[in-house]
């Protein structure tokens, strides 16, 4: 039991003894499934288990959370099954451990649809259970900790991985201490120099200049003290990651100790919090369009609190955040903050979570509407990175919605019918473009028409997943109103795994759902309906119909992509998704894009053949080898 020693120091902290036996026997399942097993730096594989419970634990989430997080790569590296576990130990800790566990087992075209696939699997899994996404996160944290036994190319994809989706699915959560842990890291793997080099510079800052720190916590705290408020003032520094984003951004050089440095005062309620305010702008004069209110209007993950920039002694720049103990605690733990699950499997709901079951719901419908794995990743990264703008709809409801959205986001965020309808927009009672973002505070009137239906050009100016899906959705529907018709009534057209185009040598099988799915003669799928499938032939031809087909293209370089997308609008070819990937000294990249039948295709390809920096160009129809 030596490994299990950190763990149980913790649990025993706030779990009774009864939940802390059923952590051990679930150790001790994990402890076998995994023996013989050892990680990349040689220890044994079970440290990693218990190290990812341990972050869970130290979120003081339940028992079953800990133990899930214990088992949480037994069914994809044991012999152990579903089944094992949900005799062992109940039905929720199975469902959440198959709900972490990636899809290795499966066969896939590309590293790249595995880790979507896997993602989509993740995200639907915590859509019921939000346990699944916090055991990822910390499964993620600790795999980001103990990157050093890998290779350099090794340690900065997972890097790059983690800073597009799980440190902004961290964010979004509201957990903003594992955020700021796993930028950092990412941060260090990625450019390891740059991340020495600032370290130091911050290090001796720090030392040289805390005198100017000191002065500014003891007057802030005095004057509260004679109003008096009680509150709890001190300084928080900021993490490395953002610092060296803002250094960039700005173009500027690290100056002083108060460019690394805000404050936070926290007090007991809401009305102290703006109490607070007007003091700290009695005391230091407030910069103009520097003030933000977030405890009137919440961020999308549920943070709360006022934030004011001011000039303080000496003229220097002094950030401070005023908050309550509540909001202290949500704005550091998100969703985990006061988690209770009760019995009847119900938790105490808060803003953070109340917000992100929200968000979690709206991914349910990116998934029904998405068209396979690579589109709902991409709408949900979407989501996962921006940043909030608020509006108001005429009655005065607050819509939130990413920076840089449209009125057609701003319709589909209201309702989808809203959305499909719309053919204009005021703003602040004044026509506006329909393509141009919109600003917070901005009140926002959709003209809608009966008669309307979304335009294919809305999908270069829309910025929300949701948006996106709802408008491909109905344009496929409408689509298939006047598409191509097969011999049978049943057809169903964008079979994904090979992406069948008129022209093609075309099989069929009839699905559970008595739909007819159309599959290339050469896809490796069909194997699995031995004797189920038929020949059938393209018949009734609608000359604008647009097929989707995927391209595999090997490039010198990644500096290529421009030419090749460049060379796609000549040929009149609509891009959908790109992801790239390397391979020692080739990059790739895989596309997926609009054509009219086999000659335009073929026409295509030659184009592409020709591009500078282009060294092969493969369709991906997942044929039988």
């Amino acid at each position: 039991m030596l490994y299990f020693e950190p763990l149980e120091k913790i649990i025993q902290e706030y779990l009774p003894t009864e939940q802390i036996e059923l952590i051990k026997r679930a150790f001790l399942m994990a402890k076998d499934g995994h023996q013989g097993q050892f990680r990349s730096s040689g220890e044994p594989y079970i440290t990693h288990p218990v190290a990812v419970a341990c972050i869970i634990a130290e979120m003081h989430l339940d028992h079953e959370a800990v133990m899930a997080a214990l088992l949480h790569d037994v069914i994809e590296d044991t012999p152990y099954t579903e089944e094992q576990l949900t005799a062992a130990f109940g039905k929720s800790v199975a469902e959440i451990v198959d709900g972490v566990s990636k899809l290795d087992k499966l066969k896939f075209r590309t590293r790249q649809e595995a880790q979507a696939e896997s993602f989509r699997k993740m995200i639907l899994a915590m859509t019921k259970d939000i346990r699944v996404v916090l055991i990822k996160l910390a499964d993620r944290t600790h795999n980001m900790r103990t990157l050093g036994s890998l290779r350099p190319d090794k340690r900065r994809r997972i890097a790059k991985e983690t800073l597009e989706i799980y440190s902004p699915l961290a964010h979004r959560l509201g957990i903003e201490h594992v955020k700021n842990e796993l930028e950092d890291l990412c941060f260090q793997a990625m450019h390891p120099q740059r991340y020495a080099v600032l370290q130091k510079v911050i290090q001796l800052a720090r030392s040289r200049h805390q005198e100017l720190i000191q002065p500014i916590l003891d007057e802030l705290q005095t004057r509260l003290q004679k109003v008096p408020i009680a509150a709890r003032v001190f300084g928080r520094e900021k993490p490395l990651f953002y610092i060296y984003q803002n250094m960039k951004q700005r173009e500027q050089e690290f100056r002083s100790i108060l460019d690394i440095y805000d404050f936070r005062i926290v007090v007991n309620t809401v009305d102290e919090c703006y109490r607070t305010l007007g003091i700290v702008h009695s005391l230091y004069k407030p910069r103009a369009g520097q003030f933000k209110d977030y405890i009137a209007v919440p961020k999308a993950n549920g943070y709360q609190a006022l934030h004011t920039s001011t000039i303080g002694p000496k003229g220097v720049l002094v950030e401070i955040q005023i908050r309550t103990e509540e909001m202290d605690s949500m704005a550091e733990m998100g969703i985990t903050a006061h988690w209770v699950y009760k019995a009847d499997g119900k938790n105490d709901t808060t803003t953070a979570q109340i917000k992100a079951q929200r968000w979690l719901q709206s991914l349910i419908d990116l998934q029904q509407s998405a068209g396979n794995s690579f589109e709902f990743i991409e709408s949900v990264k979407s989501d996962l990175f921006s940043h909030e703008i608020y509006v108001f709809t005429p009655k005065g409801r607050i819509i939130e919605l990413p920076q840089g959205a449209t009125a057609i986001d701003f319709a589909y965020a209201v309702h989808t019918d809203i959305g499909n309808k719309c053919v204009g927009a005021k703003v602040d009672r004044i026509d506006y473009p329909l393509s141009q973002p919109l600003s917070s505070g901005q009140t926002v009137d959709i003209l809608t028409s009966n008669k309307a239906s979304p335009q294919k050009n809305w999908l270069n100016s829309v910025v929300t997943g949701r948006a996106r899906s709802k408008i491909r959705q109905e344009l496929k529907s409408l689509e298939d109103q006047t598409a191509v018709s097969f011999q049978s009534s049943k057809v169903r057209i964008l079979a994904n795994c090979c992406h069948p185009v008129w022209g093609d040598p075309i099989c069929a099988y009839e699905d559970e759902h008595n739909r007819l799915v159309i599959h290339h003669k050469s896809c490796a799928t069909l194997t699995c309906h031995q004797g189920h499938f038929s020949v059938v032939d393209w018949v009734d031809y609608v000359t604008n119909q647009n097929f989707e087909v995927e391209l595999r293209i090997e490039m010198r370089e990644q500096q290529a992509l421009g030419l090749i997308i460049a060379a796609l609008a000549v040929m009149q070819s609509q891009l959908h998704s790109v992801w790239t990937e390397e391979d020692g000294q080739s990059s790739f990249a895989i596309l997926v894009l609009t054509t009219q039948n086999t000659k335009h295709l073929a026409k295509i390809i030659r184009k592409l053949q020709h591009v500078a920096g282009v060294v092969r160009v493969e369709r991906n129809i997942n044929a039988l080898s």
